[in-house]
């Protein structure tokens, strides 16, 4: 299948999108009519243009949340809980057109993408039901003189910033939780991937979220217009989603106004395989944290560890797997494999690659970008990997298992903990002893166990060290969006 055999349909459902500003529920241009491109990672051409916020802009939106903030905050759970429960089963009513948008922007293949679309409407389901448990608390304390009141309230206007390779997801697993606990918000996307947010902020709109609650700002200026937002005083919360460097970079800026943060930052994940595991499911959950998203996640298995006993077994298998994916441009309904995001994501990769080949690493499978239109990348397989080979200590973010070795069990958690993140680690082994030293030993915030997928709304997602700070999703989700208040009353006995 051709891109020309769908061109109309692509841009029929793209134009059918406000590509403008939302600020205080209308739809703008930006302040000096600037625009900005998104593109097609599977043809390498333009998408559309949208709106490309300024610096007043991001004051305006914000100034939009602050205002309205006041009126949000005193709206019932069960209202805020039922326009989140309508914009859930408006999001499945949709799911296709959401899919096919999310996959022509950031190029991942239809069925995945129609379970992110799936995976971002559980948010707001998961959220719509705990915005009416938000409680406090009632003691006496333990001298007897006093009685303790907690009550939970808003934390304010966020300022909520998300990334391109989950950009439906990452978009309601902030948003929901925000709305359940009655703040406002500004959302700024990522550049490449603005269209899911958009057509998300319309679908809000449409279940009745009032006009102010949410304002989003596209900008390629991300530098210029965040800054003044983070160091006025009236963010009271930030929620960001990216690379630990940007993570650093907005921390600085946000400790200036103190501001309460959430920060889910990059991986570096050990995928550990024990002589004694069962390698179908270790190979099965191999594709599911290697090839999710065409590795472009930051839960993805990025350093192999596999025990000497199995490693030829399980390296066979994997690439024989590995290699029998279709890659193809993610409309295509046989895609298996889509596009990286973009050319410099691409080069990276195969600079990876080449950098751990002229080290010894052996290619079992792959090894090579795709000589098409578009940003592919060949699924891969390396073995003999040097441990100190780039690849080792930074996010491949790309559809590449680089394996090494192990024998001992203590080797190679020191191993897997030698690193500067700690988001999430994979076990595999059958001995339930085992595995539990292991995943209490790992230093990390998410393990696998026997499990190639760790993420789900009903369970908080984050990790240590330099993965990030705080936790979204599960019953935590919601406390970071929420101040807690002692009201604190004296006992006078009659």
């Amino acid at each position: 299948m051709t891109i020309a055999v769908h061109q109309d349909h692509f841009q029929t459902l793209v134009s059918s999108i406000n590509r403008q500003l939302l600020i205080d529920g209308r739809w703008t241009a930006a302040a000096d009519g600037a625009t900005m491109s998104v593109d097609n990672p599977a043809t390498g051409r333009e998408l559309t243009e949208v709106a490309d916020a300024t610096v007043a802009d991001g004051r305006r939106a914000l100034e939009a949340a602050v205002r309205a903030q006041p009126a949000w905050a005193k709206t019932s759970p069960r209202k805020r809980s039922e326009i989140l429960t309508r914009a859930y089963h408006i999001i499945h009513s949709r799911l296709d057109e959401l899919a096919l948008l999310m996959t022509l922007e950031m190029g991942k293949p239809l069925d995945e993408a129609r379970g992110e679309v799936r995976y971002a409407a559980e948010f707001l389901r998961w959220f719509a039901e705990e915005a009416v448990r938000i409680d406090g608390g009632f003691a006496t304390t333990p001298d007897g003189d006093s009685r303790a009141i907690v009550v939970a309230a808003p934390v304010g206007p966020c300022l909520l910033i998300t990334p391109w390779n989950f950009p439906l997801a990452m978009g309601t697993r902030k948003m929901a939780p925000a709305i359940a606990a009655g703040c406002t918000m500004v959302l700024k996307p990522a550049p490449q991937t603005p269209l899911s947010s958009l057509a998300l902020a319309e679908i809000l709109s449409e279940a009745g979220l009032p006009d102010g609650v949410l304002n989003v700002i596209t900008t390629s200026r991300a530098g210029e217009v965040i800054e003044p937002l983070l160091r006025s005083g009236d963010v009271r919360k930030l929620s960001f989603t990216g690379s630990t460097a940007v993570g650093k970079i907005l921390l600085e800026q946000a400790g200036s106004s103190v501001i309460r943060n959430s920060m889910e930052l990059g991986g570096n994940a050990p995928f550990i395989v024990f002589d004694d595991a069962d390698l179908d499911i270790a190979v099965e959950c191999a594709m599911q944290a290697k090839m999710r998203n065409m590795g472009e996640a930051c839960t993805a298995g990025n350093r192999f560890y596999i025990h000497e006993n199995v490693v030829e077994e399980f390296s066979t298998r994997l690439a024989e797997r590995m290699g029998a994916l279709r890659v193809a441009p993610g409309w295509d309904e046989e895609s298996q494999v889509g596009p990286l995001i973009d050319a410099q994501s691409r080069d990276k990769v195969d600079r990876l690659v080449r950098d751990a080949v002229s080290r010894g690493a052996t290619v079992v499978g792959g090894g090579h970008p795709v000589p098409e239109e578009g940003f592919f990348y060949a699924p891969t397989v390396l073995t003999n990997v040097d441990p100190a080979s780039e690849m080792c200590s930074t996010e491949i973010f790309g559809p590449v298992a680089a394996i090494q070795t192990f024998t001992d069990t203590y080797d190679v958690v020191a191993a897997a903990n030698d690193t500067d993140w700690g988001l999430v680690g994979y076990i595999f082994t059958q001995d339930i002893d085992k595995a539990m030293n292991v995943s209490e030993e790992l230093e990390v915030g998410m393990v696998g166990l026997n499990a190639g997928i760790v993420s789900n709304p009903a369970t908080p997602f984050g990790g240590v060290k330099q993965s990030g700070l705080g936790r979204e999703g599960g019953r935590v989700g919601i406390d970071e969006f929420l101040e807690y208040k002692l009201i604190s009353m004296p006992i006078r006995r009659t």
